[in-house]
């Protein structure tokens, strides 16, 4: 069973925030304990103390870590597809294949007007945005093949145009030729996890997404869920395999690990994420109280794959 921790940096408003050595200690000891990614995010509904943004603590998370996976949420109005694949295209390539985005479907009240959208979006808008704006991130993620670049000083060629390829893609909100100016992801592309799932995105998820993080508080529901994604992966023609569902639960509200490998089991998912507060004594609770539990009830058993697809044995199932 695969274990997850989430952290939302921006939720400790009107508390001091946790200094990046703080955040890169306990990263490192969810690391040795075999947990398998942390995800960090930082919406808030209101104002946040924390002087972090989420990709650019990865960028720092990278660095002192080797086996963990790390997650970052970065919302669709605050980004143009081209700009966000590109950051997350070359935190992959820094982190040697340990990066995934966390693209939530659920709209942030506060964002739009800070993005030159003061009456905001409908609902109906943000998600048909969001869908156009995932596919094409994925789109540019794959648009140079892996031996696409040849640096042959010799005959001048700097990439075989047969394997460089343009999207050329034009929607409804978005046009975007293309292609990346960042090379081919090492773990071919970096993992796209998805969160905020209304009931009528369940056939997007099941034909796109790699993880997908289920908030459902009954584990009938968590279980009906899990099964029609996976049901739909493989009328898409993907191996259901190849999509992990993973069930959310607070840190604070769980006695120990008996209880959370119920929900796993019941909820028909392949793993957990265990949302902690960004707290130094939340996350020392965490370590010291829960997390031991939690690996003797069969969590934080990693594969050895050197990437985040490898340790939680996806294959390379990066179709557009």
């Amino acid at each position: 069973m695969h274990l997850a921790v989430s952290l939302n940096i921006a939720s400790a408003a009107g508390q001091a925030s946790l200094t990046f050595a703080e955040f890169a200690a306990f990263v490192r000891q969810a690391e040795a304990a075999g947990v398998d990614m942390v995800i960090i995010s930082d919406a808030t509904d209101g104002p946040s103390s924390s002087p972090f943004e989420a990709t650019t603590l990865l960028a720092g998370l990278a660095t002192v870590t080797d086996r963990i996976g790390l997650v970052a949420s970065a919302s669709t109005l605050a980004h143009q597809p081209y700009n966000l694949a590109r950051r997350f295209a070359s935190l992959d390539v820094i982190s040697h294949g340990r990066i995934g985005w966390n693209a939530t479907m659920r709209q942030n009240p506060r964002e739009a007007a800070n993005f030159s959208r003061p009456e905001g979006l409908s609902d109906d808008d943000f998600r048909r945005r969001a869908k156009e704006f995932i596919n094409i991130v994925r789109l540019l993620w794959v648009s140079w093949e892996h031996d696409a670049l040849l640096f042959d000083k010799v005959s001048g060629r700097f990439h075989n145009p047969d394997k460089m390829h343009l999207i050329d893609f034009t929607g409804e909100f978005f046009s975007v030729r293309g292609p990346l100016n960042v090379a081919r992801s090492p773990q071919e592309s970096p993992m796209l996890v998805m969160s905020g799932l209304a009931d009528t995105e369940l056939d997007f998820a099941g034909r796109r997404a790699d993880a997908v993080l289920l908030n459902k508080r009954e584990p009938s529901d968590a279980k009906a869920t899990s099964d029609e994604i996976k049901r739909r992966a493989h009328e898409a023609g993907r191996d259901p395999m190849t999509i992990k569902v993973l069930a959310t639960a607070d840190a604070r509200l769980e006695r120990d690990g008996h209880s959370l490998e119920d929900l796993c089991l019941s909820s028909g998912g392949d793993g957990i994420v265990l949302a902690v507060q960004p707290r130094a004594a939340a996350l020392a609770d965490f370590v010291q109280r829960l997390l031991p539990d939690l690996k003797r009830h069969g969590f934080a058993k990693a594969l050895p794959g050197k990437t985040l697809r490898g340790r939680l044995g996806l294959g390379e199932d990066s179709k557009p």
